[in-house]
Order: structure tokens, then C-alpha cells, then sequence
């Protein structure tokens, strides 16, 4: 029984570890220490919501019905590339947020807590939670490669599983899990190379050029 689940788990990590739209959003939330685990949770749960379906069969119905495949492509793609448009904004013109690393030593007491020798990090500016919410659900429900990997492609294989199939489910749900906090919180071991405004107009220009770039695949002739 336990080879469904790790062969569950062994896909799922394949599928989700590759560089995206939606991991970068999480990551770039953990480097900022903005709702960390708000952020993972929903795509945690976003993901098994998808695997679910997927697994019942209903990935069969999206099948049958191939315009809908096309409508949320165009949709994804539109996303993404206003997304990229406001990273590359954001570094063309940037509002000078950064992150300070504090030594704990010498601010005990401050908010960011943390022990003697620990790494406090705080942002200039705050991002309030539901612009966050909204986004991450938009990364993830708007996005056709989500539906390619989840629905159909985990739904088919965990189906192939017979009785296991949910066996196959949680494993591939569980990969998510792990990968997604994973990725949050230990985004904040970075905190030392993007302490200055410069670090982070560097990274809002790498998600700029990989959101476009996913954008633009979408829409271009398969």
C-alpha cells in the first residue's frame, strides 16, 4: 500500500518544483515575511482541491470540452503578463523597499523577535492581506499549467492506480504540502543577499521576464 503514496509523492514533487509563476509569488512573499502561511496554505489547498477533482474523474469532463481549456488559457495568459508588467514596474521604478537584517543582539525586544545571534528581517513597506489572497488564488486557479498537472495529469495516473488511487492522491497532496511551506518559510535564509533596494529590483526583474515569458507560451501555437 505504500508504493502508491510514494509514487504519489515522487510525481507530485516532479510536477510542482520548476520554476513559475506561482512558486515565485511564494517565494517572493517568504523573502518579505508578508502572510507566509496564509500564502502556502491556500496553494497547499488549492492544489488538493485540483488533485481531488482530477482523481474523481471530473478532468474527463474538461476533456469533453475543450473550449473551456481555451478560455482559461487566454484568461492565465492575460494574468501573467499584467502581473510581469507590474514587476517589471516595480523595478523600473522601485519604491525602495528592502530587507533589514538586524543583529537581535543589539535590539532585543524588537518586533521581528528571535534569539541572541538570530537574523531579524523587516520590509519599508507592507502589502495588506487580501490584495496577497487574491493574487495567490489568481496564480494558481488562472493557470492552465495547473489544471495540466493536477486534473489531468495526476488524475489519469492516479486513476491507473485502481483502488489506491486516493493512496496515490495523498501522496501527490502531501508533496504540496511540504513543498509549498517548505519554500515559505525557508525563503527567509535569504534575507542576507537581498538586504539593499538593488537586490530586490534584480529579483522583480526576474519575475518580470518569467511571467511574460509564461504568458506569451500560453497564447503562442502548440
Amino acid at each position: 500500500m505504500t508504493l502508491p503514496l510514494l509514487a504519489g509523492l515522487g510525481l507530485g514533487f516532479s510536477l510542482i518544483i520548476a520554476i513559475g509563476a506561482q512558486n515565485l509569488f511564494v517565494l517572493r512573499q517568504g523573502l518579505r515575511r508578508e502572510h507566509v502561511i496564509v500564502v502556502a496554505a491556500l496553494c497547499a489547498v488549492s492544489d488538493a482541491v485540483l488533485i481531488g477533482i482530477g482523481v474523481s474523474g471530473i478532468g474527463l469532463l474538461l476533456q469533453a470540452v475543450p473550449w473551456l481549456v481555451t478560455a482559461v488559457r487566454w484568461t492565465g495568459a492575460a494574468f501573467l503578463i499584467g502581473y510581469g508588467v507590474i514587476a517589471a514596474h516595480r523595478a523600473w521604478r522601485p519604491s525602495g523597499q528592502a530587507l533589514t537584517v538586524r543583529d537581535q543582539d543589539a535590539s532585543a525586544g524588537d518586533a521581528t523577535g528571535g534569539g541572541a545571534g538570530a537574523v531579524g528581517v523587516a520590509t519599508t513597506t507592507r502589502t495588506r492581506l487580501l490584495p496577497v489572497i487574491l493574487t495567490t488564488l489568481a496564480l494558481t486557479w488562472l493557470n492552465p499549467h495547473v489544471y495540466l498537472d493536477t486534473v489531468f495529469l495526476l488524475g489519469s495516473v492516479a486513476n491507473t492506480h485502481g483502488d489506491a488511487r486516493w493512496l496515490f492522491a495523498f501522496g501527490a497532496m502531501s508533496a504540496s504540502v511540504i513543498w509549498f511551506f517548505g519554500l515559505a518559510i525557508g525563503a527567509r535564509y535569504l534575507g542576507r543577499w537581498l538586504s539593499t533596494p538593488t537586490s530586490w529590483r534584480i529579483l522583480d526583474g526576474g519575475v518580470a521576464v518569467v511571467m511574460i515569458a509564461l504568458g506569451v507560451s500560453l497564447v503562442l501555437p502548440h
